[in-house]
Formats: structure tokens, sequence, C-alpha cells
């Protein structure tokens, strides 16, 4: 494991699926730091302006929630030039990308709205009304053409077909939900649950949470990972937890000495990203 200097107060984290490169949002600077992990070095730093809370990358851009602004900004992954500002409602904070359909997807934590953006023409396609006052987090089942919302507020996850544009159902899971990660092959949903200590585990073809799984504190942020059906989550005793998603089982706990914010995960590597919003580091975990 090596940890990673890189300054701030981190809000989120991405990786590319290409490069492998992490992006950090910091609100603090209003900025996105990019980090290689190979190097354990930051290589650039991204001027986004306002106060970035998410951070989203595909094979060609990088996308950045300014919930101040109520805006996203595009910059390309390999020049890092900004290339436009998009409306995207009140507080938009939180993002998903849905590469086969070119659309980007922003829900506001002030609002509840969800925004449809078009990543090929970078404008506001459709702003849907709020199902809930604030939804938190979001996640993808782009096979079956859902996205899962979790609304802090309520206790729930609201569900929107992709397709018709619109919310068709919510399931009940546990207090104040924000964390959010979808396992596409199985369709399994994982909800991290920031005022209780358990992971919700919810059945996306019945709409039902079938499973808690207890945690040793409580967890804002998971990351999925879709090969081995893995969920990593900060909802250890001062580090990580992992999930066996396939089993429904706790079946790690990772100590950092610290308490955990955002955490994501290399697709390709299974390497674990974690920011430590206090003290401005993001460790690297690798053979979790």
């Amino acid at each position: 494991m090596a940890i990673v200097q890189v300054g701030g107060n981190l809000s989120a984290l991405a990786v590319s699926p290409v490069t492998g490169l992490v992006y950090a949002a910091d609100p603090q600077s209003g900025s996105v730091v990019v980090l290689d992990p190979d190097q354990a070095r930051v290589v650039s730093v991204l001027a986004a302006g306002g106060e970035p809370s998410d951070v989203a990358v595909d094979a060609s851009r990088i996308y950045v929630a300014n919930p101040p602004g109520g805006t996203v900004a595009v910059f390309d992954s390999q020049t890092h030039q900004l290339l436009s500002v998009v409306s995207a409602g009140a507080g938009a904070s939180a993002l998903a990308l849905d590469g086969p359909a070119n659309l980007v997807y922003a829900v506001s934590s002030q609002t509840g709205t969800f925004a449809v953006i078009d990543s090929i023409s970078l404008t506001l396609q459709k702003l849907l009304p709020a199902p809930k006052p604030g939804l938190a987090g979001i996640a993808l089942d782009r096979g079956r053409r859902r996205a899962y919302c979790t609304s802090p507020g309520t206790n729930t996850v609201e569900i929107c077909d992709l397709d018709a544009k619109k919310f068709s159902g919510s399931v009940d899971v546990g207090a104040s939900p924000t964390g959010i990660g979808v396992h596409e092959p199985s369709g399994a949903v994982f909800v991290a649950n920031s005022a209780i200590h358990h992971l919700s585990i919810v059945d996306g073809s019945t709409r039902t949470q079938t499973k808690t799984i207890l945690l040793r504190s409580e967890a804002s942020s998971l990351a999925v990972h879709q090969g081995t059906d893995t969920v990593y989550t900060n909802g250890g005793q001062n580090g990580l937890s992992r999930v066996d998603g396939r089993a429904e089982l706790l079946t790690g706990e990772l100590s950092l000495g610290i308490n955990p914010g955002d955490v994501a995960v290399d697709q390709r590597t299974r390497t674990v990203y974690v920011s430590d919003p206090l003290h401005g580091t993001i460790s690297i975990v690798r053979d979790f």
C-alpha cells in the first residue's frame, strides 16, 4: 500500500478506464488533482472552478460537477483543456456516465432533480423533476436501462427508467443512504447507509432490499469491481471493508488508520483508491 499526499479536502475519486490515472475533486481549491498511481505522484491539476463535488472519467473526457453553479465542467482527457460548462440544474452534485448511449447523468443533492446531458453536443437534453427532496448518489445498470439514486432524506433508493426518462419506483433501505453501486452482470444494487452500520443489498428485478451486511462503522461510499463482484466500502473501522457481492458476505477488513472518504476501484487491475479529506491524501491499495 502507498499513501500519496495531494493536499486539499478531497470529495470524490474516479479512475480512468483507459490510462488508470486517478482524478480527485477538491472543493477547497476548486480543482481536480490528477494522480499517476504508478509513479505515486500528482501529474496535473485541472482548474475546474467552483466547489467540485464529483468527477467521472471515460476514454476521452473528464466531467466535474459543481453544485454551487449547478453545472458540469467538461475537459478533454488527453489535453486537459476545458471544452464546455453545461447547465445541469441547481445543486448538481453526483455524476454517472452512459458511454454507449453518449449520455451523462447528474443528480442534485439540493433539489433532487435528474439532469440528462448529451455527451456529444455537451448540452442539457432534459431535466427530470425531483422524485424526492435531494439525491445524493447515482449508479447505472446500463444493460437494463436503469439508474438508481440514493435519497438520504427519505431513506430510499429511487429508480429511474433511462429510456422512458422518468422515475418508476422506490425501494426502502437503511438510514441516510448516500453511496451506491451496481454489479451490472447480476443487477444487484449495493447501498452505503451513512447513518447506520450496515450495507444494503437491493434486488434490481424485484425492487426490494433483500439483505443487509453489518459493518464496523457507517459507510458513505462504495465501489463495485465488476469482474469479481466485489464491493469495497469505507464502512470499516478506520479503513476499508470488502464484501463478496455474490455470497453477500463481509470477507475482509483493512485498517488504514484514517477516517476514509471516497472509494474508487480500477476495473482492470482491482487496485482500490481511498481519499482522506482530513489529511489530503489518497491511499493506493493493491491485492485486497
